[in-house]
């Protein structure tokens, strides 16, 4: 029997330095990343958890803030969910790291059928006999064990895997590996009160304090395992996962229907450039249909693209007036599919593995990949609705980089902590597949197309020259990030304006207030992946036109143009804000317009494309009534209208006065001539689409941050 123990004191492994880095997603990525650097001889497994129990020493006096001499220690036991992704890598028998994972964690049963909790001075209690404290009560049901991704400060955390709300960091874990056994062990881990618990128990002095102990026992069975020969693999195997509860794929959807499984982290590489960062989102995509994916490398163009976005909801007395899109990427061009686990059992038979994603398998990009400026082009190549793009479009010719080229492009002002008070930041992905296209054409009842973007939130701290972000919940799948604002009480709905020909768009609004007799409203467009673009969006006034201020716009930073970039001319797409008018025969205006240039002026026009959100407000005294907003696209199709909110002026003599902030040099006002409540009007096709619903999948297991492909 071999046993290796050590304890990991940052997240590496400080003597057996075989994985430089443990931010790895694959056996085969930490063979490319580190094998190849020290030529080693052997056998690398990587291995999850089959099963096995957690035990928590709580001390609720502590808990409590309580100021009683009388300690209340309790044990609770938990049984660490089958097939948990929480993984570990050995090499020749001795574990050589941990990687980013979690396992849940499930109350175990007594005898008599009750929740077995031992202990030491009460004896078998149900949870209102330790009287815990309620937020940790509510949360017992779905608490998770979360291996942290590096530079977080701490290894490990417990967590609600359904809000992601932090209970306790663990500090100072020591890691044991039978390899006889194949059991892995985690003993004297720390259980340090995280601040958000801390504040939530009005204590927030105590964050940071002694809690009490945790301590893992688990078996572990491999995924994948690699021979290889002085550095370089000569094979690998995939075992069959033992089904703890049962065998057989997860319950996949018809079709091909590739999602973002996880939104892994947001990161920055470089310093900023001027007054801009350049960040990166690291993504896993998953399967969820029953077909492989096309996923051929270029030059040929059958393969996912991945755009990547940043949201930050701010404003009002809860910060979440307001939902602004911060920043957006050029697109990924993917390849070579990994066939990984996220997504649950994934099945490579009767699948060209490396050239598609299988059913139910899954395949990772860590921000690393996805932020690699070589490998990101254009969005202006692509159709979003159809995934089509040219061989050329990641053509870096004639141009040279800086440190935020091509990535997301977020202003540091819109992520400085001291500027942004209680502000929170949404990262969202998503995989454009041409396959899924034309899939949906010749089989209509299987379309998979409208489920392809997921969002996770985040926290930023630092500033001004590096930022760090960090999750504070689970990935959100197969949602755009907007969804996320619903929450707070606003209004999201989807517009699909020519089914079976272009894509979708989502308009949401919120009315807060009166505020000192004012009411704010604060409209947000998002373009999916509707390839006409938008061009002007107008709010209609149910009733007589109210008394308008503080009219704001608000858009993402535009890249700039680059050679081969697909804009007209190379020029990149316009910045110049939206004008703003008030449109109606005077002297009582009828609506609020914004609209950028029409495209017959200008094809590079600072137009509302794919996969970006645009804002638009103003204040009033008048109450919110329901009315229309009606949107002009950019380049073809007829206006429509969409169910709002706006300002309801009774008053039969309004002053019909607006103060606007206007553009300083505006650009031409496009003319839409539109009936006060339009209907939408669709062009008819010879083979229409039902429009498809996205369909939930099994909850898979939490996805650990992989390293970079070569």
């Amino acid at each position: 029997m071999t046993k290796f123990k050590t304890i990991l004191t940052g997240v590496v492994v400080p003597v057996l330095v075989l994985l430089a880095s443990l931010n790895l997603g694959s056996a085969n990525s930490a063979i490319k990343e580190n094998e190849n650097r020290f030529g080693e001889t052997g056998t690398l497994q990587k291995m999850i958890v089959e099963n096995g129990s957690v035990t928590m020493q709580l001390d609720l006096n502590g808990l409590n803030g309580s100021g009683s001499l009388v300690a209340r220690p309790v044990m609770l036991l938990f049984a660490a969910a089958p097939n948990s992704f929480f993984p570990i890598l050995v090499f020749n028998d001795l574990l050589r790291g941990i990687e980013p994972g979690s396992m849940a964690l499930a109350l175990r049963s007594s005898s008599s059928g009750g929740v077995n909790f031992l202990a030491q001075s009460y004896g078998d209690q149900d949870t209102a006999g330790y009287n815990l404290p309620v937020p940790l009560r509510t949360s017992l049901k779905r608490l998770t064990l979360e291996k942290l991704p590096p530079r977080q400060g701490f290894e490990l955390a417990v967590r609600d895997s359904k809000t992601g709300f932090t209970f306790f960091n663990v500090k100072g874990p020591e890691y044991d590996y039978d390899a006889g056994a194949r059991s892995f062990t985690i003993t004297g881990g720390r259980l340090l009160m995280s601040r958000q618990f801390a504040s939530t128990l009005g204590i927030p002095s105590e964050a940071g304090s002694l809690a009490g102990t945790i301590s893992i026992g688990a078996a572990m069975q491999p995924i994948q395992i690699d021979q290889l020969v002085k550095g370089e693999t000569k094979s690998m195997v995939m075992p069959p996962m033992q089904h703890a509860i049962s065998p057989g794929l997860p319950n996949l959807v018809p079709g091909p229907d590739v999602i973002v499984g996880d939104v892994e982290d947001v990161a920055q590489f470089d310093p900023p450039v001027g007054t801009q960062v350049g960040l990166a989102i690291g993504t896993d995509s998953c399967n969820n249909g029953d077909q492989p994916i096309n996923w051929f490398a270029l030059p040929q163009t059958d393969h996912p693209l991945v755009p990547q976005n940043l949201y930050r909801m701010s404003g009002g007395a809860n910060n979440d007036a307001r939902f602004e899109q911060i920043g957006q990427s050029w697109m990924k061009h993917t390849f070579l599919a990994l066939e990984d686990f996220v997504c649950g059992n994934c099945n490579t038979g009767g699948c060209q593995i490396g050239s598609h994603l299988c059913p139910g398998c899954s395949d990772p990009y860590v921000s690393g990949l996805n932020g690699d400026q070589n490998s990101i082009g254009s969005r202006a190549w692509v159709n979003p609705f159809t995934g089509s793009f040219p061989s050329n479009a990641n053509d870096h010719s004639g141009h040279a980089h800086n440190g935020v080229s091509h990535r997301i492009l977020v202003e540091t002002s819109d992520l400085m902590p001291s500027g942004n008070p209680g502000a929170t930041y949404f990262g969202e992905a998503a995989y454009i597949s041409p396959h899924e296209y034309t899939w949906c054409q010749s089989h209509p009842a299987e379309c998979n197309m409208f489920n392809n973007f997921s969002y996770r939130q985040f926290s930023v701290t630092g500033g001004p020259t590096f930022f760090n972000f960090s999750a504070v919940s689970s990935t959100v799948r197969m949602q755009a990030a907007i969804q996320a604002w619903v929450a707070t009480g606003a209004t999201v709905q989807q517009a699909e304006p020519d089914p079976g020909n272009d894509g979708i768009f989502f308009v949401g609004y919120k009315v807060t207030g009166p505020t000192a007799g004012v009411w704010h409203y604060d409209y947000a467009v998002f373009n999916m992946n509707l390839d006409r673009a938008i061009q002007s969006f107008e709010v209609v006034f149910p009733g007589f036109p109210p008394n308008l201020s503080n009219i704001g716009f608000h858009a993402p930073p535009q890249h700039p143009g680059w050679a081969h970039d697909g804009t007209e001319g190379d020029a990149g797409y316009g910045s110049t804000p939206w004008t703003f008018t008030l449109n109606g025969p005077p002297p009582f205006p009828n609506s609020a317009v914004w609209n950028c240039e029409t495209f017959a002026q200008n094809q590079n026009a600072n137009a509302l494309r794919w996969g970006t959100l645009y804002n638009f407000r103003f204040d009033s005294p008048a109450a919110p009534a329901t009315s229309t907003a009606n949107i002009v696209f950019f380049k073809t199709g007829a206006p429509v209208a969409v169910e709002i909110q706006a300002p309801f002026q009774s008053d039969a003599t309004p002053t019909p006065s607006a103060t606007a902030t206007v553009s300083p040099t505006p650009t031409a006002t496009a003319t839409a001539t539109i009936s006060p409540t339009p209907t939408a009007t669709a062009t008819p096709t010879a083979t229409p689409r039902p429009t498809p619903s996205p369909r939930a999948i099994p909850s898979p297991r939490p996805r650990p941050t992989p390293g970079p492909r070569l």
